[in-house]
């Protein structure tokens, strides 16, 4: 266990280094959304949804496992590093809360409706993204 949350920790060490998973997460996310775009199947759209949705809780456990190694290892802001966790947790519920929405929009809605929605959701990820880099730096 330990060894595995070592590996996480180098993997996420530097600020540069967590940019540029953020960065690529949010071209994952772009390119989700071209993904989108062409297709036109239900059943295509929902896998792709799922597939965001296993990004999203992976980088989540890398981001709370590296978050409680700084709590582990300074004694000085473990009260900070609680509160990011603590939000970082909220942000998680927010995502899977429009997940589901989004679920049942597609099943009730038509094509055009969907792609509005689409689009709205890929915003509010992006804001997701900036507060996340916030947090982070």
């Amino acid at each position: 266990m330990r060894m595995t949350m070592t590996t996480m920790m180098t993997m996420t060490t530097t600020r540069r280094r967590t940019t540029t998973i953020t960065m690529t997460m949010m071209m994952m996310m772009m390119t989700l959304m071209m993904m989108i775009t062409t297709m036109t199947t239900i059943t295509m759209l929902l896998v792709i949804v799922t597939i965001m949705l296993l990004l999203l809780l992976m980088t989540m456990l890398l981001l709370m496992m590296r978050w409680r190694l700084k709590s582990r290892t300074r004694t000085r802001a473990t009260t900070t590093t609680t509160t990011t966790t603590t939000m970082m947790m909220m942000m998680m519920m927010m995502m899977m809360m429009m997940m589901m929405m989004m679920m049942m929009m597609m099943m009730m809605m038509t094509m055009m409706m969907m792609m509005m929605m689409m689009m709205m959701m890929m915003m509010m990820m992006m804001m997701m993204m900036m507060m996340m880099m916030m947090l982070m730096i």
